[in-house]
């Protein structure tokens, strides 16, 4: 009896490609995320002092990346091995469990920064001395709560197969169907409603920012553009592929359980695997919140603005003269 036509075509995959290419992302996410968080969190310590409500968040988001940057060394042994996994099952969950609280963690973190910036910036009077750094360590442990009671169901889920060394970041093929139900979930709840909240705050600052007028208008907006950049490179780079097709692969795994196939499948394996890697950058991204946020960092900004603008004042002199 042959081999059937669909076997033959979900067969037809590049693996050489991903492995690669996740091979060099792994490393140097670690190299640079690491030196970027460990930076941050240098900063953040040596100005615990003014320790503000925002450089709580910071502070919670490198903690979330330092953790799962360590991980980073055993999936690159993992990738050079031909996705050969010698550390065993319970390292496999610890490893794929870190990788989802470092996601949803650095999700979290963020969505509070864009309310807290939201809160300074159209609700200045209101939320002026009455958002002390309690609140922001009590709001840092209930995001930790969270995530993790969110990633926790994924650790029941098994990994690997007896006589099989692959570490999947899923699950197996015998619980594929409720892993897709928790993956859907997981992205409602730790994903979906986290940006539809940031993009009402920065919308609604937008608006405001449009319609204030006064001498602090110039460093609100400049810090506002930062964090929006920095939330639109890490929302489309880092999470929006990740919870599109780790869902849409997990489709085409029962489907091919089930002995269905299309060519493109191949396709969506490949685009999960890339998937992967764009939401590792997101811990050697992570500390472009901090850094570029920061006030020094402003006040030079402002600074060389300002000599830009009389440099042009003083040419526009010296041509009328």
């Amino acid at each position: 009896m042959g081999i059937p036509f669909f076997y033959d075509k979900c067969k037809n995959v590049n693996f050489d490609f991903p492995k690669i290419f996740l091979t060099v992302v792994f490393v140097a996410v670690f190299i640079f995320g690491l030196l970027g968080n460990c930076w941050g969190l240098k900063s953040i310590l040596r100005n615990w002092k003014k320790l503000g409500n925002i450089r709580i968040f910071a502070l919670n988001l490198c903690i979330a990346d330092i953790l799962y940057l360590l991980t980073l060394p055993f999936l690159v042994t993992y990738q050079a091995q031909k996705q050969n996994w010698i550390f065993g099952q319970p390292f496999c969950k610890i490893t794929r469990f870190l990788f989802n609280v470092n996601l949803y963690g650095s999700i979290g973190f963020l969505t509070c920064i864009s309310v807290y910036r939201y809160l300074g910036i159209v609700h200045t009077l209101r939320g002026r001395g009455r958002i002390k750094v309690h609140h922001s360590i009590g709001i840092s442990a209930l995001v930790w709560t969270v995530v993790l009671l969110q990633c926790l169901p994924d650790v029941f889920f098994d990994k690997t197969v007896k006589n099989r060394t692959k570490c999947y970041d899923s699950t197996t093929d015998n619980s594929t169907e409720a892993y897709l139900r928790y993956s859907i979930t997981q992205t409602v709840i730790g994903f979906a409603i986290p940006l539809v909240i940031i993009v009402c705050c920065y919308g609604h600052m937008a608006v405001s920012l449009a319609t204030k007028k006064g001498i602090g208008d110039a460093k609100l907006k400049l810090k506002c553009l930062r964090l929006v950049v920095i939330l639109a490179v890490l929302f489309s780079i880092c999470f929006i592929p990740i919870h599109i097709f780790r869902n849409l692969n997990l489709m085409t795994r029962i489907s091919k359980i089930n002995n269905v196939c299309k060519p493109w499948f191949s396709s969506i394996y490949i685009a999960k695997q890339i998937s992967d890697g764009l939401a590792c950058l997101n811990s050697a991204i992570n500390p472009l919140v901090y850094l570029l946020n920061s006030d020094q960092l402003l006040k030079q900004c402002l600074k060389f603005k300002r000599k830009g603008r009389q440099t042009e004042k003083r040419s526009q002199v010296t041509y009328a003269m």
